[in-house]
Order: structure tokens, then C-alpha cells, then sequence
């Protein structure tokens, strides 16, 4: 089967630095603004691009992830000419498969691409939150006769150093590329998103791995190869909303954001609209008591308590009393009797007794999946 241009979303991360929102899940099935997980938003713009065939690589804990994505239904990607495929590490003749970098994941799943036989091959991250036309990225790429297409965004030039840097000419052409330079020569920051030309990244992966396995990792290994060789690369500079939700204080300030009906990501565009898997559950419900103003409230919550400037996943419950301001709360949280919540990220499941303060005024306050908080083992 021919197919133009094939999907690889990266997906196996475990995102360490969210800490106990990552203990039981892969940092794409994070959830976010109430009714997505981060990964829907790259999903989706495979969907919205007209990108029909997309292999997702999973490894760190990726039960959820694959019961989220399914056969890729939600995001219309199960039909006769598409789907959506989960890749995790196995076994063969040659020993064990686990993933040892992006390109590396690559490399270990090209059968999969093989059988698609594409003429470009997509690579994508699952973990930021952005709204991106691929196909549009993709024409540019073949206008420009690329090899290789990697998509920047301009970043302040204090932040440059945390990021890996390309460096171009005057028509866009990459001429170095700087993985967290001290002292930045440009602030076009790689997304981590790659077009390659199929038949040449497949080459280079082959003839890296044969002989020393220094090909592991597209940022270190193989962007500066394709650099070596003269390869025409290209930077597609795009220009919308780009979140990086790698950090507690970066997820919470991206869900804040999300509240404001003027932000650039435009949710309710219904052009480019973002999908996801949702459970059925009856409409929220606020109490003649309860309140909530500024704020996200999804299918099944509760509210006898106070919301305010909130996002508010599935089947939550604020019971009498309570007050929640500034906070993510996450699907099936039980929020207590008179309990405070401030500037909190509280995971899915988690359950906080009556009376407790959560305060996260200094630094954002997190509770983990299933967490409990004041509630002993009989109350709950």
C-alpha cells in the first residue's frame, strides 16, 4: 500500500519532572483543560492535516495511553485507507527492542513504515499543546526541495539556551544546529517536529546502526549528520500557540491560559477542531449553594461548593463548603467538605477530606492519581 506521508508520534516519555501526575501514566496521556489528554492536540492535528496513517511509540507506562487512543475512532483515523497503530517495545531473534532515543524508535519500527511505503515520514512529539497544519508544512518542504524540514519557533533570546537552536541563512536554509547553546547565535528553537524524505532518513538510519549505534537520537545524531553530508535542511518557522507542558508550573500555567476565550489556541474554532476520547456521564450540576464563574466545568461534576478561575474534568465533586480557585482539577476528584483549594493541580481519582487546605500560593500544590488526602481508609 502507497501512502504519501506517514504520522510517527513519540510517545513513550515519561516526563519526570511532573512528578506524581507521571507516576502511573506517560506524560502524553496527561490530561488537560478538562476534557482532552495532551496527546489529543498532535492527534488532531494529523486529523485536521488530512494525515490518515499515524504509528504512535509507547514504553513508559503506557496502559492508558493505549486505552485512550484506541483504534484512533475519536479522531476519525479507522477507516479503510487509515488507522492509528500503538508501537511498543517486543522481542525478536535479535534480543529486546526498548527504545533508546527518538530516532533509535524509529529505526526499531521501520517494518511498520515499510509496509505504508510513504514517500515522507512525519515525526512528531506528543506532549505539547499547539494547533499546526502539517499538510502546509509539508508543501513547503516540497517546494523547497528538502531533505530534511525541521518546524522552529522564535523564542525571547534568555530562554534560547534551553532549547536546541538552528541556525540559518537568508532563504531558511539550517546551516548548524546547537543543542542548549550558552551563548545562542539565533533564537529559532527546534519543536521537535521533522519532515524527512523517507528513502533517505531510512539510509541513514540503516548505515548509522550497522556500524556503531550513534544514531540514536535526531537532535545529537541525526540532524547534524544530514548537516555533514550537505543535505538541504530546511526551517518551516511557524508562528501560533506552542506550549511546552513538560514542568508542574508550565502544565498549570497552560490550563489557566486555556480559560481565557481570547487565547490564541482557539478552542472552539470549529475549522480546526481538537478531538478526543470521552466517557458518557450525565450533565454537571451546580447546587442552589454552590458556584462557578470564569471557569471550565465538564460532563458529570458536582458543584455545592465555590469554583472559581477552574478547570474542572469529568465527574468531579466539590462538596458543601468548599472553595476552589486557580486549580486543575482532574476527572473523579472528590473535593471535600469546607476544603480550600488554591493554585493545585489535583490528579485523577484523588480524594481530599473535609476541612483540608491545599494552598499552592508560594508553589503550585499537587496531588497525585488516586492520592488521599484527611479522608481514613472508612470515609471514603
Amino acid at each position: 500500500m502507497k501512502t504519501e506521508t506517514v504520522a510517527m508520534i513519540l510517545a513513550g516519555g515519561q516526563g519526570t519532572r511532573l512528578g506524581k501526575l507521571t507516576k502511573n501514566m506517560a506524560k502524553p496521556a496527561v490530561p488537560f483543560g478538562g476534557r482532552y489528554r495532551i496527546i489529543d492536540f498532535t492527534l488532531s492535528n494529523c486529523a485536521n492535516s488530512g494525515i490518515n496513517n499515524v504509528g504512535v511509540v509507547t514504553q513508559y507506562q503506557p496502559l492508558e495511553l493505549n486505552a485512550h487512543i484506541g483504534n484512533g475512532a475519536s479522531w476519525g483515523l479507522d477507516g479503510i485507507d487509515s488507522g492509528a497503530t500503538i508501537l511498543q517495545p517486543y522481542s525478536s531473534s535479535e534480543g529486546s527492542k526498548w527504545f533508546e532515543g527518538t530516532a533509535h524508535a524509529i529505526y526499531q519500527n521501520m517494518e511498520y513504515i515499510d509496509q505504508l511505503d510513504p514517500q515522507y515520514v512525519l515525526i512528531l512529539s506528543g506532549d505539547h499543546i499547539y494547533k499546526m497544519d502539517y499538510e502546509a508544512m509539508l508543501e513547503n518542504h516540497k517546494e523547497k526541495r528538502a531533505s530534511l524540514s525541521v518546524a522552529v519557533i522564535e523564542v525571547p533570546f534568555k530562554d534560547a539556551s534551553r532549547f536546541g537552536i538552528m541556525n540559518t541563512d537568508e532563504n531558511g536554509r539550517i546551516i548548524e544546529f546547537e543543542e542548549k547553546p550558552e551563548n545562542p547565535k539565533s533564537n529559532l528553537a527546534s519543536m521537535g517536529i521533522y519532515i524527512f524524505n523517507w528513502g533517505r532518513l531510512r539510509s541513514i538510519l540503516r548505515t548509522g546502526f550497522a556500524k556503531d549505534s550513534t544514531m540514536s537520537d535526531f537532535g545529537k545524531h541525526v540532524i547534524p549528520a544530514y548537516l555533514d553530508s550537505g543535505e538541504n535542511v530546511i526551517a518551516y518557522r511557524f508562528d501560533g500557540y506552542w506550549k511546552d507542558v513538560g514542568t508542574i508550573e508550565s502544565l498549570w500555567e497552560a490550563n489557566m491560559e486555556f480559560l481565557d476565550p481570547e487565547m490564541e489556541l482557539d478552542i472552539r474554532d470549529k475549522g480546526w477542531r481538537v478531538y478526543s476520547k470521552n466517557h458518557i456521564s450525565p450533565p454537571h450540576f451546580i447546587t442552589e449553594m454552590g458556584s462557578a464563574k470564569d471557569s471550565l466545568i465538564s460532563d458529570g461534576c458536582y458543584v455545592a461548593g465555590d469554583v472559581k478561575h477552574s478547570v474542572l474534568s469529568d465527574d468531579v465533586q466539590i462538596k458543601d463548603g468548599a472553595s476552589v480557585s486557580d486549580s486543575v482539577i482532574m476527572s473523579g476528584a472528590t473535593i471535600g467538605k469546607n476544603v480550600i483549594v488554591k493554585r493545585a493541580i489535583i490528579g485523577e481519582n484523588a480524594i481530599i477530606g473535609d476541612n483540608a487546605v491545599i494552598d499552592g500560593t508560594d508553589e503550585i500544590e499537587v496531588l497525585g492519581y488516586n492520592e488521599v488526602i484527611g479522608v481514613t481508609m472508612d470515609e471514603d
